[in-house]
């Protein structure tokens, strides 16, 4: 019989969600609060703020150690009650990533090694199941790199020049990415720092690791794992969310202690 490896030598599983960005493309239907916009992953979806729907699917999964919110230096929305497993950090950036840079450097100095996995994903991704992302550590907790879930390009895709079509592009090896993406705590933070420091354009953290000359690996995700971005996904993501089966229902999947913020009163948003 093999003898498992002590816990300490098991790399930790830690979950990022960047929360501090306002989702202009998203404000039809959307709630003023106090004189503004309610950011995007705040707006209700089937009951719940949209990223409490993204946590509720974290805290589905037994391998994440805890899960990081970092949110902007401002934002109030959780107030004073955290619950176990989810750590709210004002240290939002003014880009995306930024927040995930900061977030990263919290989690090393509250004491995280260098190998451990993070699985960084955005709010806006509220359909995300428990059973999707252990399919992603399933498949990257021994990879080299790590990498992201994805789908491959359904439709026709064209290249386009003043509104008019250009080129059809051979979508063959086109994937669309999703989240989460899951990189080593190490690595990802020097390739956000390299690329900060080159001016690199970074869209996710797998562009990151492309600029580092690092391939993330491809992990097959789901259609049903878009991000909200525009008005009428609100409507889709409802509809989807209400269908799932009675299993998942607002409290399912929470711990008994993270409960308390995940079905907490909405009462704070619209004061």
């Amino acid at each position: 019989m093999t003898t498992p490896p002590p816990k300490s030598l098991i790399p930790s599983l830690f979950a990022l969600i960047p929360c501090a960005g306002q989702g202009t493309r998203a404000v039809a239907g959307s709630a003023p609060e106090k004189g503004r916009t309610l950011p995007k992953q705040y707006q209700p979806i089937a009951g719940l703020p949209m990223v409490r729907h993204t946590l509720q699917a974290f805290a589905g999964v037994d391998r994440i150690d805890s899960c990081v919110v970092v949110v902007a230096p401002e934002d109030s929305f959780f107030g004073d009650q955290p619950a176990d497993g989810f750590e709210v950090v004002p240290c939002g950036g003014p880009t995306r990533a930024a927040s995930v840079l900061n977030g990263l450097n919290h989690l090393a100095a509250s004491g995280a090694a260098p190998d451990d996995w993070v699985l960084v994903h955005d709010a806006a991704r509220c359909l995300v199941t428990p059973e999707l992302i252990d399919r992603l550590i399933d498949a990257c907790h021994c990879d080299p790199v790590g990498g992201l879930l994805a789908q491959p390009v359904p439709d026709t895709l064209k290249q386009s020049q003043d509104e008019r079509v250009l080129a059809t592009v051979d979508r063959s090896d086109k994937w669309l990415a999703q989240t989460p993406q899951m990189f080593r705590l190490a690595a990802l933070t020097q390739a956000l720092e390299m690329a900060r420091t080159l001016g690199e354009p970074v869209t996710d953290e797998a562009s990151a690791m492309e600029a580092a000359g690092l391939a993330p690996q491809l992990v097959r995700g789901s259609a049903h794992n878009f991000k909200v971005t525009y008005p009428e996904d609100f409507e889709l993501a409802e509809a989807l969310i209400k269908a799932r089966s009675p299993k998942r229902t607002r409290k399912a999947a929470a711990p008994k202690a993270a409960q308390k913020v995940l079905s907490d009163d909405t009462s704070r948003e619209s004061a």
